[in-house]
């Protein structure tokens, strides 16, 4: 019998109890000193690490654990520390020096942070600019060292590839790429040289960059790093990773001198397999199968996945295969072995991330002793399925026929933007370049605990309700005396911008544990969209009429996209994610109905993940952005001239979308741009954009309080190419995480830089 090895890419690193967000939160806050923060991430570490040999994973991850993210870990191991953070001298970066390149300090803006190719994880963007690399601390090296100390682990370091994490780096022109694989070819000499003189057998390298469209040019630079690699470290066994898509470099790819390739077949699956039987497969590499879906919850069709394995064992000898998750594990909830309270159709059907290791553990098996060595895990799989997909939940044929004619019809506005411009100005008769927010304030410890009693039943509806007021009322009240021109409620009876609305549509279900990291230590618990998706009553009509009984300024109601729902959701997986897209966009065309005839007269809906669901290959964009686009018009359609709708993103790169965010039609659009230092202006320089826009003046993620001239800068420079009648001015996004004295501070400057700006404008005209 020849034994189908297993393999892991990566495993959550938050904990079960999220032992790993509480640690660190500590440690900022001065509740814990460095050495205890040491402690107790390693308890974390070690746990995960157990869980995974003692369900008898063969190749083991070490070092995908991070202290905020691999991205910066993989920058510091290389003593790449922008130069504003001068307290740096070189050596090993020290630990308040590497969470301020994260999170900012004084004086010193926090490094750019940005969506992990298309996750809802953000990664630490490197800073190159000019500066000379050199390997001050092997991490890899030290995690494989506590894995085999601690627990006896022949653990396999992942490291970030060189050419992903050059190409996801910033500060250095098209022309100097060679020049920087140069720097940095020597420096994973060294990682790996140190790990093969350990005794280290396997490491894994990262390199998703492979999956996306890579030009001729990129593609030969992949095979110098690979093959100076190989040539360097001969006695390493190398197994390159790619995951999130098939790679259409196949050929080449598969060639490299390395020791195993593995490959996505779970997205992009079929082209993987097409490509695997057209062009064969080394018999001298290792193939790992990414067979489990790393990103979703859903239980693995246990039977389809042993007839992709059949089809994969017609080309590759079983002794060359690794049954592996499709991508790390880090983008799903550690186990359902916390949820009590899902239906039990609906618990049956999902997969986490313990639950997934063993079904790559059943799916060994099977492929070394035959589909009858799981023949009861077979038919219990095939049931919980079956289950879940006859259930009533998915039965909703109203709601399915008005999706499947939206996509064949979707909706627009009446009126041209230049129309509705002159509604709208004579309607509200704002300031030359108004101030606003993006919707959420602080939720404070006061807030939480209030909900947290109206959930456990010791509050009354009523009583909830009552505090929600005064938190908005007081709220008003400080909108209202800082200055702001466009006020909001505050978002104080929302725990997350996507979980609201779900609680309130039919189709949606929530886990009590199901917990993710976004970024740093931000998780989130994203909803399950399990059946199909409608509107049953108003979901934000009360708070938002409430806030505008307050004042006479305008109050926007705010609400959450349908991609942005879709997105920022664990999604079924038996329709096209466009068809439920859609479905979230009827029941949200309602809820802008339901605002509009109560009053409400601005509205927000916004998509922060439009450019996050961006498929990654090229030739897929525009089919993607057109269901996206007519998705979002569709929600927002059906309104009068004078109703302005506004939308907001964050943290992408928009260079390459600029005509999508165009043909969204938002009357206003609000866009970060201060963690990436203004650079996005520079797409207004080169592309028209001739609607309501606010280019985000300052970084809610950092606690630092900007100055008033910091943010009269970005908005001059803003207004060199854009108009200054269609300007709006308001931070870079919501500032639910942030503290009342800071957000207080930080929007009284804003409303200081936006006068001083007022003023300039007049004085040139």
């Amino acid at each position: 019998m020849t034994k189908v090895k297993s393999s892991s890419l990566g495993y959550p690193r938050i904990g079960g109890g999220r032992e790993w967000k509480k640690a660190l939160e500590a440690y900022w806050s001065g509740k814990i000193n460095e050495s205890e923060l040491y402690s107790r991430l390693a308890e974390v570490r070690l746990a995960s690490l157990k869980i995974q040999q003692e369900k008898g994973i063969d190749l083991i991850p070490v070092n995908d654990f991070t202290l905020y993210d691999h991205m910066l870990d993989t920058a510091a191991m290389f003593g790449l520390v922008p130069q504003r953070f001068s307290s740096y001298k070189g050596g090993v970066v020290p630990l308040d020096i590497y969470y301020a390149m994260a999170r900012g300090a004084e004086g010193a803006t926090a490094c750019e942070m940005t969506k992990w190719f298309n996750t809802n994880y953000h990664y630490i963007v490197p800073e190159l600019n000019g500066a000379e690399p050199e390997l001050v601390e092997n991490k890899p090296l030290l995690a494989y060292r506590e894995a085999k100390k601690r627990l006896d682990i022949e653990g396999k370091p992942v490291l970030v590839g060189l050419f992903t994490f050059l190409k996801l780096s910033k500060g250095y022109k098209a022309e100097e790429t060679d020049a920087w694989i140069d720097k940095l070819l020597p420096l994973y000499e060294q990682v790996l040289l140190q790990l093969q003189q350990e005794g280290v057998q396997w490491v894994q390298i990262d390199e998703p960059i492979l999956v996306t469209t890579l030009s001729e040019e990129d593609l030969t630079r992949v095979e110098r790093i690979y093959n100076q690699l190989g040539a360097a470290v001969p006695g390493i066994k190398i197994l390159l990773q790619t995951y999130f898509e098939s790679v259409d470099a196949y050929s080449r790819i598969v060639q490299l001198p390395v020791a195993g390739i593995g490959l996505d077949f779970v997205h992009g699956g079929e082209q993987t397999l097409r490509s695997l039987e057209k062009e064969g497969f080394p018999q001298d590499k290792v193939l790992g199968v990414g067979l489990i879906d790393g990103r979703g919850i859903w239980r693995a069709d246990l039977s389809a996945k042993l007839g992709v394995l059949e089809r994969v064992f017609k080309v590759v000898a079983k002794e060359q295969v690794l049954i592996q998750s499709s991508s790390s594990l880090l983008h799903v909830p550690v186990s359902t072995s916390y949820e009590e309270k899902l239906e039990p159709v609906l618990k049956d059907a999902l997969a986490f991330a313990d639950e997934k290791l063993d079904e790559i553990i059943l799916l060994a098996k099977a492929a070394s002793e035959g589909a009858d060595a799981i023949r009861t895990e077979l038919e219990q799989n095939g049931q919980a399925l079956a289950a879940l997909q006859t259930s009533a939940a998915r039965s909703n044929k109203t709601v399915q026929a008005a999706a499947l004619q939206l996509k064949q019809q979707p909706a627009a506005r009446r009126e041209s933007f230049a129309e509705r411009r002159t509604a709208q100005r004579e309607r509200w008769q704002l300031p030359l370049l108004p101030t606003t927010t993006i919707g959420s304030f602080p939720q404070s410890p006061e807030v939480r605990q209030a909900r947290a009693k109206w959930r456990k039943a010791e509050w009354s509806d009523a009583q909830y309700r009552d505090f929600v007021r005064q938190e908005i009322n007081r709220w008003i009240r400080i909108q209202e005396e800082i200055g702001l021109d466009v006020l909001v409620h505050g978002e104080f009876e929302r725990t997350d911008m996507v979980e609201f609305f779900g609680e309130k549509l039919d189709g949606f279900a929530f886990t009590q544990n199901g917990w993710v990291q976004s970024y740093g230590s931000r998780c989130v618990k994203p909803p399950v969209i399990y059946g199909d998706v409608a509107y049953t009553n108003a979901m934000t009509v009360d708070e938002t009429v409430y806030a505008q009984s307050l004042t006479d300024r305008p109050v926007k109601g705010m609400l959450t996209g349908p991609v942005t729902i879709l997105n920022w959701s664990f999604v079924r997986d038996d329709l096209s994610r466009e068809l439920v897209t859609y479905q979230i966009s009827l029941a949200l065309s309602q809820e802008v109905k339901a605002l509009e005839q109560a009053g409400i007269g601005m509205i927000q809906v916004d998509e922060p993940a439009l450019r996050e669901g961006l498929p990654l290959k090229k030739r897929d964009h525009a089919e993607y952005l057109n269901w996206a686009v007519d998705a979002f018009r569709s929600s927002t359609s059906d309104v009068e001239s004078t109703t302005q709708i506004h939308t907001h993103m964050c943290y992408c790169e928009f260079n390459d979308m600029v005509g999508s965010i165009r043909d969204l039609d938002a009357d206003v659009i609000s866009i970060e741009t201060s963690r990436s230092h203004g650079e996005l202006i520079h797409s207004f320089e080169e592309h028209t954009y001739d609607k309501g826009i606010g280019l985000g003046v300052y970084d809610i993620h950092s606690p630092r309080v900007p100055s008033a001239q910091e943010m009269v800068s970005m908005i001059h420079r803003a207004l060199r190419v854009l108009d200054p009648e269609l300007f709006w001015i308001n931070p870079d996004c919501g500032l639910k995480t942030r503290g009342s004295e800071e957000t207080i501070a930080a929007l009284r400057n804003m409303v200081q830089a936006a006068s001083e700006s007022r003023e300039s404008l007049t004085v040139t005209n």
